[in-house]
C-alpha cells in the first residue's frame, strides 16, 4: 500500500487537495471517484517532483526486478502472478506501486511491453524494445536476464567514472575550505599587526587581502552570480545547441575525452548486442541505440548510418572513417557481418571497451592523487607565504633598527 496525493474538483467545481491510501494509482483513482471528486492529478506522496513526476528508481532495483521476474517466469509461473510477487518483494515503495500498475494493465488485457512503455522514466526504450521482441518470440525469461546484465554493466561503467571524479572533488572542497579559513581569519590579523608598525606588506599578501575584502563584503555577488550561472548553463545544456556543444567538448577533452569516447563505444556495442540477441531487426536496433547512447554526436552518426543501412549498405561500411567511432568498431562489425555472428562480435567489442574504460579510470585515479597533492601543496605554500613573509619582514626591520 502507498499514500497518494491528489488534486481534484468536487461537484461544484471547487479545487480539493488531499491524500488516499491505495494499492495502485488506478485503485486510488477509483477511491477518489467514490468520494465524489474528479481527479486532475495523482501521484505518490514523497516522490521526487510535483505529484510523483520524475520518480527515480535506482538501477539496482530494476536489475533485481528483471532477475526475479526472469526466475519466476522460468519456473512456469504466469506473468501476472510473477509481477504481483515481485511487487511485494521490492524495497522501493514507488517501484512497488509502478509494478502494481503494470500488473493492473496486464490484467486489463494490455501487452506487457505496452504497460512498461507507460512508465518511460523507469523503463527506457531498450527495456521496452527487448520485451516487445521477447513477447513475439516467447523468450521473456531469457530476455529479462539479458536486460539485467546490460543494465548492470552500464551502471558499473558509469559508477566507476563517477567514482574517479569523487576523490578530486573532495580534495578540492577541502582545499577551498582551508584557504578560505586562512584568508578570512588569519590574514586580517597580519594586516592589523602590520598597520601598527606602519610597514609595507608584500604583493602576495596584498593580493589575498584584496580578495578577502571582496569576499567578505560582496559574498552575495559570488553566491547569486554562481547560482545564476549554474541555472543558465543547466537550461542551456538542455537545448539542442547546448547539448551538441557540450557533447562535442566531452569527446575532445585532453584526458577525459578518450575515456568518454570508449564509454560511448561500449554502450553502443552492448546495447546493439542485447537488442540483436532479443531478435529485433537491425534498423530498430539502431533507432533505439541512437536514443540511449548518451551523446548527440554519436547518436547523429548512428542515425546517418541507419539511413544508409535502409538503402542497402552494410553497417560496418557506413561507420568506416566516421570521426565519432573508433576504428575497432566497424572492423568488428565487418567480421560479424561476414561470419553471421554480429550479435557475438558486438558483445566482444563491448567487453573490450568496458575493460579499456576500467583500466583507464584506474590509471587516472592513480595519476590524479599525486597531481592533486602537488596542487594542494602549491596553494598551501602561497597562503603560508602570504602570512609568514610579512612577519619575517617585521623581524628584519626590528633587527636592522637595533
Amino acid at each position: 500500500m502507498a499514500i497518494f496525493k491528489f488534486t481534484a474538483r468536487d461537484r461544484s467545481g471547487k479545487k480539493v487537495m488531499s491524500e488516499v491510501q491505495a494499492q495502485s494509482e488506478h485503485a486510488a483513482s477509483q477511491m477518489i471517484s467514490a468520494q465524489g471528486y474528479t481527479a486532475t492529478k495523482i501521484g505518490i506522496k514523497g516522490a521526487k517532483g510535483l505529484f510523483g513526476r520524475g520518480n527515480h528508481i535506482p538501477v539496482k532495483e530494476k536489475v533485481i526486478f528483471a532477475r526475479q521476474l526472469s526466475t519466476l517466469i522460468n519456473a512456469s509461473l504466469p506473468l501476472l502472478q510473477s509481477l504481483r510477487m515481485v511487487a511485494k518483494q521490492s524495497g522501493s515503495k514507488p517501484f512497488q506501486v509502478i509494478i502494481s500498475q503494470i500488473a493492473d494493465d496486464l490484467e486489463g488485457g494490455m501487452a506487457f511491453s505496452s504497460a512498461l512503455a507507460k512508465h518511460p522514466d523507469v523503463f527506457n526504450s531498450i527495456f521496452v524494445g527487448v520485451i516487445s521482441a521477447a513477447e513475439a518470440s516467447g523468450t521473456l525469461d531469457t530476455s529479462l536476464e539479458r536486460l539485467a546484465d546490460q543494465q548492470e554493466r552500464d551502471a558499473d561503467i558509469v559508477s566507476k567514472v563517477r567514482g574517479a571524479a569523487t576523490y578530486p572533488a573532495i580534495v578540492l572542497l577541502v582545499m577551498i575550505a582551508v584557504v578560505t579559513f586562512m584568508v578570512v581569519k588569519v590574514l586580517p590579523q597580519v594586516q592589523a599587526m602590520y598597520a601598527g608598525f606602519g610597514a609595507k606588506m608584500p604583493f602576495i599578501t596584498l593580493f589575498l587581502l584584496d580578495f578577502t575584502h571582496f569576499f567578505l563584503h560582496y559574498w552575495w555577488v559570488i553566491v547569486f552570480g554562481g547560482g545564476f550561472l549554474i541555472f543558465f548553463l543547466r537550461r542551456w545544456m538542455r537545448t539542442e545547441k547546448g547539448a551538441w556543444t557540450v557533447d562535442g567538448l566531452k569527446m575532445k577533452l585532453p584526458i577525459a575525452g578518450p575515456l568518454f569516447v570508449k564509454m560511448y563505444m561500449a554502450r553502443f556495442a552492448r546495447t546493439c548486442s542485447t537488442l540483436l540477441a532479443s531478435g529485433l531487426p537491425l534498423l530498430q536496433v539502431l533507432q533505439i541505440t541512437a536514443g540511449s547512447v548518451g551523446n548527440t554526436h554519436v547518436a547523429d552518426s548512428i542515425n546517418k548510418a541507419s539511413e544508409k543501412v535502409r538503402g542497402g549498405t552494410a553497417l560496418s561500411t557506413t561507420l568506416v572513417n566516421d570521426p565519432n567511432f573508433l576504428p575497432l568498431v566497424p572492423s568488428m562489425l565487418q567480421i560479424g557481418e561476414q561470419s553471421g555472428a554480429l550479435e557475438g562480435m558486438m558483445g566482444k567489442t563491448a567487453d573490450y571497451y568496458e575493460k579499456e574504460v576500467t583500466q583507464q579510470v584506474d590509471s587516472m585515479s592513480t595519476i590524479i592523487e599525486p597531481v592533486l597533492m602537488v596542487v594542494f601543496g602549491v596553494v598551501a605554500l602561497v597562503v603560508v607565504a602570504a602570512i609568514l613573509l610579512p612577519i619575517y619582514g617585521l623581524v628584519g626591520q626590528n633587527l636592522t633598527s637595533l
